[in-house]
């Protein structure tokens, strides 16, 4: 069953055209990675089936649902960690995560101290003292500590260091291996081919390929490494500009 399905989305500002036609669905229980260069339309997608944006045309269901009309009771079912955080710089970091968590509804106290040591995060803090990296923390804290059916991830280790990423790693193995539906977009290509097995290249607002990242390798013939994959798309912008 499709979690997330878009059909002949078109997303214009003014005359300009952000997203053209873009048709992708994400399977149950599956990890998909969603690449493309800086202002290639990947943000933009994100927000339209958050339903924070409108689409020009075309349509955006999550869980069989309307991603505009139904975003309230989809928003129950999800989690999201932003590439760029904002928090509230009079809480702490705690606070602001108990705060996200209530919004779903479903959590686990122990999981979440659990994911506060792992990451290394001091919740005591103002998160006005905090550092982008642990601005990030606080975001997949609270993400990872919800019980929910589908994580939308918009360049979620930006600011971490290595150590935090393969941390990172580990608990998407670990929501994989529960069944969770997570919707990756991430500039670290080999996070995403060592996290997804399904992955949609983006290029100037059109889907330029999607598959099983194995098949895509092996129609490729050359490429060997989703980098390569990427690069041979990109290249094309290179060129062109």
């Amino acid at each position: 069953m499709a979690v997330i399905e878009i059909k002949n989305l078109t997303k214009k500002f003014g005359k300009f055209t952000a997203l053209h036609k873009v048709n992708l669905s994400v399977n149950e229980g599956e990890c998909f990675g969603f690449i493309g260069p800086n202002g290639a339309g990947k943000s933009t997608t994100i927000r339209t089936i958050l339903g924070i944006l409108k689409a020009t045309e075309g349509s955006v269901q999550v869980f069989g649902k309307d991603a505009w009309k139904d975003a309230v009771e989809i928003h129950k079912r999800i989690a999201y960690v932003p590439g760029d955080v904002n928090l509230w710089s009079n809480l702490t970091g705690g606070e602001v995560i108990d705060l996200f968590v209530a919004l779903r509804g479903k959590h686990n106290p122990k999981r979440r101290a659990e994911l506060i040591k792992k990451f290394q995060l001091d919740p005591t803090k103002k998160c006005g003292t905090y550092s982008k990296g642990n601005r990030q923390k606080v975001a997949l804290v609270a993400a990872l500590a919800s019980d929910v059916d589908l994580y939308i991830l918009d360049e979620p280790t930006s600011g971490l260091d290595p150590l935090m990423e393969q941390v990172f790693r580990g608990e998407i193995q670990r929501l994989k291996e529960a069944g969770k539906t997570v919707f990756l977009s991430s500039h670290i290509l080999q996070e995403v081919e060592l996290l997804c097995s399904r992955v949609g290249i983006i290029r100037e607002g059109r889907i330029v390929e999607v598959g099983l990242l194995h098949e895509m390798k092996k129609l490729a013939e050359k490429e060997s490494s989703l980098e390569e994959l990427f690069m041979k798309h990109y290249e094309k912008d290179v060129e062109e500009g």
